[in-house]
């Protein structure tokens, strides 16, 4: 035996079901604005997070490698300043000229004495900003 099939249920749509319809439609889409500003957020926050990062990372790459590449220049800075003191020491010595002395002589702890009845004439001081 063939299944009995229901006759189709015909609803007459009223003034009253499309108000509610319409009500329900605006409360929804009420609920899916709120929760797609929250999920904006929490995205903003998320890639304000992601790009810090890498930004520390990126200046921990470039920190890391200028000490590297510094520990590889003084070494060699220091290096050729000896070979240019050396070579250049027997022509110093032809030419009879001491060469200069790394270490800075001494100076003075007397101060001078300006000679008494001369005072000196101070100039003003000039301001670097005028205010308009």
């Amino acid at each position: 035996m063939a299944p009995r099939r229901k006759p189709p249920v015909h609803h007459e749509t009223s003034l009253r079901h499309v108000w509610l319809a319409s009500l329900g439609l605006a409360v929804m889409a009420r609920r899916q604005t709120l929760r797609a500003g929250e999920r904006v957020v929490v995205q903003a926050d998320g890639l304000r997070r992601r790009a810090l990062a890498m930004a520390d990372d990126a200046r921990s790459s470039v920190i890391g490698g200028l000490d590297s590449v510094r520990g590889q220049v003084e070494p060699r800075v220091v290096q050729f300043s000896t070979e240019v003191e050396a070579r250049l020491a027997p022509v110093l010595d032809k030419l009879g000229l001491k060469p200069a002395s790394r270490k800075r002589p001494a100076r003075k702890t007397a101060a001078r004495k300006r000679p008494a009845g001369k005072a000196t004439a101070r100039k003003p001081a000039s301001r670097a900003t005028r205010r308009a």
